[in-house]
């Protein structure tokens, strides 16, 4: 493929991994980001890089970020920890879903990637479980656990010095036409090749497009602790069975239907808003809980007591943590594509759109780069 000039509008993690796929191609990168530093959906979330959330058809997406993510951490300073995940069942219909998973890829591409484990081998794993009606879980060793806002701010470092990517912060794309991009005071810049990543605020850019597009706007609350005292760590990434009905990869399960009617008669409050409840740990020794879902018209710019209180009354019922002791709390809006992994789009000759990966940002982006990036070169 010729070696060609590329413009990024967004330096998320959808626009960073674009960035980073093509420079290793050997492209002249250029990344336009509106704000000072990244501060948006890329940084405000569980840090997971989560291959067993993913249906069959993102799987593969998913384990070539994952890959990526753990080669990033051999080049940089980046953390990236092979933690895995433990999902928690504390009712017998969370069990029954848990072992259906197990028993349909123990044979399969995941057996070797999945155990199902009694009480005591979980409480071996985390001392974080809370062993009160506890059943057992289901270990993954596939998932990874990043610092999000300490990765979303290196990478451009590190693809600057390792790739010359050129970054300009603080510089807002006004327009995009057909080989160019706008900034304010009308500098424009030429590019063979553009792609726009900035998460539902394409929307300003390309008001038609996202009129025509079955793209959902999300938002989600979550929480952080201090830090943990002394050397205490959560082990794997947790999650109750409030996440089976929430990931698609688990629909599969014939009776995942008995657990989703079990929730939404004794809690329909959280079928309102859309909670399912983790916890993942930093390198700072902090736990990130939560999180909640709105969309659309339900989105109001106010963070609500009552969710963060609904997070919490759910997670003291799996887990216990040495303090429960709020660091910060915050929410954040990403937008998800209702037709598959990724919206992309060419609404002009060469300039491309990427765009609606969901809460999976971290778990697909630098995979959906890389089959982008493939597919491209291969078509030259």
């Amino acid at each position: 493929m010729k070696k060609q000039k590329i413009g990024i509008v967004g330096a998320g993690i959808v626009g960073l991994a674009h960035a980073w796929s093509a420079a290793e191609r050997g492209h002249a990168v250029t990344v336009f980001e509106r704000t000072a530093r990244a501060s948006e959906a890329s940084i405000r979330n569980f840090g997971m890089v989560w291959p067993i959330g993913q249906p069959e058809v993102s799987r593969p997406v998913a384990m070539v970020a994952r890959e990526r993510w753990l080669r990033l951490a051999e080049r940089t300073d980046i953390w990236v920890d092979q933690v895995g995940s433990l999902h928690l069942a504390h009712h017998d219909d969370e069990w029954n879903v848990l072992r259906e998973y197990f028993d349909f890829g123990k044979d399969g591409e995941l057996g070797s990637h999945l155990k199902l484990l009694n009480p005591s081998q979980c409480h071996a794993l985390s001392p974080a479980v809370q062993p009160n009606g506890f059943l057992g879980g289901l270990f993954s060793d596939m998932e990874l656990c990043v610092n999000p806002t300490n990765a979303v701010r290196a990478l451009p470092k590190f693809l600057n010095e390792s790739f010359g990517v050129k970054f300009h912060f603080s510089t807002p794309v006004v327009e995009v036409g057909a080989g160019w991009i706008r900034t304010p005071g009308y500098q424009e810049s030429q590019f063979d090749r553009i792609i726009v990543c900035s998460g539902h605020d394409f929307e300003t850019l390309f008001p038609e497009v996202f009129r025509e597009t079955p793209i959902r706007k999300c938002k989600l609350q979550m929480m952080r602790t201090v830090g943990q005292t002394g050397s205490w760590r959560l082990g794997p990434h947790l999650a109750s069975g409030l996440t089976l009905r929430h990931y698609s990869s688990f629909r599969h399960c014939p009776t995942l239907k008995l657990l989703i009617e079990r929730i939404s008669t004794e809690t329909p409050e959280l079928d309102r808003f859309g909670i399912h409840v983790m916890a993942s740990q930093d390198d700072a020794g902090r736990v990130v809980l939560g999180d909640s879902h709105e969309y659309d018209s339900d989105i109001e710019p106010f963070d609500s007591a009552e969710i963060d209180r609904l997070i919490l009354r759910e997670l003291t019922q799996i887990i216990q943590l040495p303090s429960w002791q709020i660091e910060s709390r915050w929410n954040g809006t990403y937008s998800k594509y209702a037709d598959g992994i990724v919206f992309e789009s060419e609404p002009i000759p060469n300039v491309h759109i990427a765009t609606g990966l969901g809460g999976s940002g971290m778990t697909l982006a630098f995979g959906v780069a890389e089959r982008t990036w493939k597919r491209w070169s291969q078509e030259s």
